[in-house]
């Protein structure tokens, strides 16, 4: 690389979901030059673009930074798992496709923190922006964006049964989860196109990534951003090798690398709480006391249960016999086993009648899981992931030394407010009167974990044994315009000129859903928001 095709008026570090929408809407109009650096490889592998590969991806290496917390004093001492994407479209390349917004309250909530401009009516253009979704577009839904949302291709027959269940227990039933009402139980939308993985950077790449004024650098970590007093200039990139390099950024460096990544860039670059930057030998630019606090993630138990059939899937005789003509199948029609995303059914429910809004989430899965799919289970069964949407318990993440590649602490603290654990057992007891309810009852053979509990300190000492993380960190550079903000609701780092923070890691608290999709709107509403001042930076 030469110095000169090192210099952009734009420079995004990380290609994850947010990396990928930004560096398509900042690059569409071809005033600016743009470059977007990704730690990870091109998304080449069969397994990101086959939706059924998401129990391959999870639990290994192979695309997936595979990262874990430090141990957890609400999870008896053990360490959580932490998978995130190292490939372009990052963690949207890895995860389970599920298309959730979160609440209209969760939004409000935003705008009342003092975040103006992203109450639930100023960002919904910006989730419609998006999105090509196949049932149409709506007051709600967009037809036309370059993300497509579609309804399964073949979904699992035991998804009707989990819904009849749902119903039976008197709670309602929905039709869109993203709609007019969340509450309920509903098949989930998902990110896919043609039974394909449809990531944001199958949707936003694809067709920009041959522009002469896009360039993306992959098998590259940003090592820090390069500052000239309080403004940013540019970022050190490291490669392979130990291999370093300049790139500078005319107008504006964006950081995109996620809820551990970008406080972690942030804090090496001598941009955070000084103490700790000092404790590192790390020379502090901007105190800023925020950066790596307020990290929030969802808790989330699975209940898992046996059952023979063919019709449900798991490491099993049935399901390797039908592999070959599901192979076939999806070869030729994008269709059946292969293009399921496994969790294909779910509910939002409220666990006291006196909640405003729901506070848990659950997914049913037509498979056996444990651990990840790190502990293999034999056998076809189900399982049923709850979820708690808003936990009380706030961790943080810290530097575990001054060098990029080293992997940060990571403690999102969960199961530390007495109100979560006890949210989470009354959530426990809804879905285990769910899956014990018709039709499904007649369906289990026998219940794996937490078999027959009852008390409410057995039931807590089961969620602290198996319960972790459904991979939703957010928080850790937060919006807001109080001393613990990171960056104003423009998302412009306080104290720093020309530098953004653009991904989950923006967001004040969790969205009440999977974080996918609000992060895709993130990224949309910055892009505006960079290009509005873009003749103000020449």
């Amino acid at each position: 690389m030469t110095q000169e095709n090192l210099e952009f008026d734009y420079v995004i570090s990380g290609g994850g979901s947010a990396g990928c929408v930004l560096a398509e809407r900042l690059s569409q109009n071809g005033r600016f030059t743009v470059c977007l650096i990704e730690a990870g490889s091109r998304d080449w592998s069969p397994l990101i673009h086959i939706p059924a590969g998401v129990p391959v991806l999870l639990p290994g290496k192979h695309m997936n930074w595979a990262m874990e917390t430090v141990p957890q004093k609400g999870l008896n001492g053990r360490k959580g798992y932490q998978p995130r994407g190292k490939t372009l479209g990052g963690s949207s390349s890895i995860n389970a496709m599920l298309y959730l917004r979160g609440h209209r309250w969760d939004y409000d909530h935003w705008a009342e923190l003092g975040n103006e401009g992203w109450a639930y009516d100023d960002i919904l253009p910006y989730f419609r922006k998006s999105e090509n979704n196949e049932r149409g577009g709506d007051e709600f839904h967009g037809s036309g964006g370059l993300l497509n949302v579609a309804d399964l291709r073949s979904p699992n027959p035991y998804n009707s049964l989990f819904l009849d269940a749902v119903a039976n227990m008197q709670h309602p039933l929905t039709p869109d989860f993203n709609g007019a009402q969340q509450e309920g139980g509903s098949r989930f939308q998902v990110t896919q196109r043609n039974g394909q993985r449809c990531s944001t950077a199958v949707a936003f790449l694809k067709g920009a990534e041959n522009r002469n004024n896009l360039k993306i650098i992959t098998h590259a970590q940003t090592a820090r951003v390069l500052l000239d007093g309080n403004r940013a200039t540019g970022v050190e990139v490291i490669r392979k090798g130990n291999q370093k390099f300049t790139i500078t950024a005319r107008r504006e460096v964006i950081l995109s690398s996620g809820a551990f990544g970008s406080p972690q860039t942030l804090m090496l670059s001598g941009i955070g709480p000084a103490d700790h930057l000092k404790h590192h030998g790390i020379d502090v630019v901007h105190d800023l006391k925020g950066v790596g606090q307020n990290l929030q993630d969802h808790i989330d138990y699975v209940k898992v249960y046996k059952r023979p059939s063919w019709k449900l899937l798991g490491y099993a005789m049935s399901t390797l016999l039908k592999l070959p003509k599901e192979s076939l199948q999806y070869l030729f029609q994008r269709k059946g086993m292969l293009s399921s995303t496994f969790a294909e059914t779910g509910a939002f429910l409220r666990t006291d009648p006196r909640e405003e809004i729901p506070d848990i989430q659950l997914h049913f899965v037509p498979a056996v899981i444990d651990d990840h799919n790190r502990n293999i289970l034999w056998g076809t069964g189900m399982s049923c992931h709850v979820c708690l949407l808003r936990p009380k318990s706030i961790g943080q993440l810290q530097l575990n030394s001054a060098d990029i590649r080293d992997t940060p602490k990571i403690d999102p603290a969960f199961l530390t407010d007495e109100d979560d654990i006890r949210r989470l057992i009354r959530g426990y007891r809804m879905t285990n009167a769910i899956m014990q309810a018709p039709p499904l009852n007649a369906k289990i053979s026998e219940e794996i974990f937490g078999r027959g509990l009852t008390g409410d300190a057995e039931i807590e000492q089961e969620l602290r044994n198996r319960a972790d993380s459904v991979y939703h960190p957010v928080g850790s550079c937060k919006m807001g315009i109080d001393e613990a903000a990171v960056v104003a609701p423009d998302l412009k780092v306080h104290g720093i000129d020309r530098l953004r923070v653009v991904d989950a890691s923006v967001m004040p608290t969790l969205p009440g859903g999977n974080t996918n999709a609000p992060t895709i709107m993130v990224a949309e509403k910055a892009a505006d928001m960079v290009l509005a001042t873009s003749d103000r930076l020449a």
